[in-house]
């Protein structure tokens, strides 16, 4: 990906000086100029992504960025939880111990993963569960902590370092308002009444512990393995809305352990509950058809991800799903059926996906123009638009579709 620094603007760009002629002034069309003028070697294409100005600063290495059902803007990074209006405008900063990753589900509660000083556990990873915080008067409602979260573990002993070694990774909730939790840890025995650390544990709206993603290899890389998640989106996102929410208990993870060979690091996990069996948790190998009539790349491609962060599923009527790698320094986009790419503009005459991931480093070898990251750590989709929290850059990254552009 460290080739794909050039973005394709042509189609944009036309379009807009075709609505933009005249006295009418229209900022979006500023901003493509801007752009222009910060990198003079993008070559033109069918369609690409734009950057939306401004990007988002004054952060202190963000690693999550999340656009919630109150339509605020959640931004992680070391000062705690950022909360921003659309324009970027900060409102206030709620300090957290440790925190990486926010969510929330349709009730407006916040969700932050994070660290807790517990005098009697140690430091542990944390939930933190939060109200009102696009008011101001936020309120802390209660805290979950490893491992008195976990159902499995209740009558287990205090494991000293090897419970202060797991870590919580990622959280997305359901249109239920039911929340996954992913965890990472040193202990894995899958023939143990105690779960692995390795795993998913799954919440009901009340923070009660109701299950485990049972069958997910906690040790060796598959189609159906949970090798260090890094993160996990489901199908269940804002907008807020009466009808058109997906119900589906699918999700998708990412997996960065760096200790294993791990084949397919970014997997989608089918979810169904049998009546018999319970709720099932089984692997797509659909996403291993290459159908080279309709796509270059595929999701499932063999070890097609270096250190995969965080992931996304927009829940639209399109559905791309976004990863972004940190060894890459790129952002990936793929559709429902795994072919990397967008749908080609109508008349376009294009019968494939349009590849339109980007990253890496500039022609110019460095990695802070509008279409390089430096380690980037979460992403996030909101009304046609993607967010990047660009780690490394200290800045939330904003861009839309050109054939989205108005």
């Amino acid at each position: 990906m460290r080739t794909h620094s050039k973005i394709y603007l042509g189609l944009a760009l036309l379009s807009l000086l075709a609505t933009s002629c005249g006295t009418k002034e229209d900022d979006q069309t500023k901003q493509i100029f801007e752009q222009g003028r910060i990198d003079p070697n993008l070559i033109p294409n069918k369609v690409g992504y734009v950057p939306l100005y401004p990007f988002f600063t004054n952060f202190s290495n963000p690693v999550d960025v999340y656009v919630g059902y109150d339509e605020m803007v959640y931004v992680i990074d070391d000062n705690g939880l950022n909360i921003l209006d659309q324009t970027g405008k900060l409102a206030q900063v709620i300090p957290i111990l440790g925190a990486t990753d926010v969510t929330q589900d349709r009730r407006l509660h916040t969700y932050v993963l994070g660290r807790v000083n517990d005098p009697l556990l140690g430091n542990r990873a944390a939930v933190y569960h939060l109200t009102n915080t696009a008011t101001g008067n936020y309120q802390f409602i209660d805290t979950l902590i490893h491992p008195l979260n976990d159902d499995s573990r209740r009558a287990t002993a205090n494991r000293g370092a090897a419970d202060e070694e797991v870590e919580f990774t990622g959280i997305a909730t359901l249109a239920d308002n039911t929340v996954y939790l992913t965890r990472k840890g040193p202990r894995n025995d899958v023939n143990s009444f105690v779960r692995p650390d390795n795993g998913i544990l799954v919440y009901d709206a009340s923070g009660t512990n109701i299950g485990y993603a049972v069958g997910l290899n906690p040790t060796n890389s598959s189609l159906k393995s949970a090798l260090g998640i890094t993160s996990i989106a489901t199908l269940s996102a804002p907008p807020q809305r009466l009808q058109g929410m997906s119900t589906s208990k699918n999700f998708l993870i990412t997996q960065a352990d760096q200790g294993s060979s791990v084949e397919y690091r970014t997997l989608l996990i089918t979810v169904f509950d049998d009546p018999e069996l319970g709720t099932q948790y089984t692997e797509s190998p659909q996403f291993l058809a290459f159908d080279k009539s309709k796509a270059d790349r595929f999701l499932y491609e063999s070890y097609r991800f270096k250190k995969p962060e965080d992931c996304y599923i927009a829940p639209d009527n399109l559905g791309y799903m976004f990863v972004v790698d940190s060894e890459t320094d790129s952002l990936y986009v793929f559709t429902p059926q795994g072919y990397e790419g967008v749908n080609p503009p109508a008349n376009s005459g294009l019968t494939k996906q349009v590849i339109v991931s980007f990253g890496g480093k500039a022609s110019d070898g460095t990695n802070t123009g509008p279409f390089s990251f430096n380690d980037p750590s979460g992403v996030c989709y909101s009304r046609k638009t993607i967010f990047v929290a660009d780690k490394k850059n200290n800045r939330i990254c904003r861009y839309k579709l050109s054939t989205d552009l108005e």
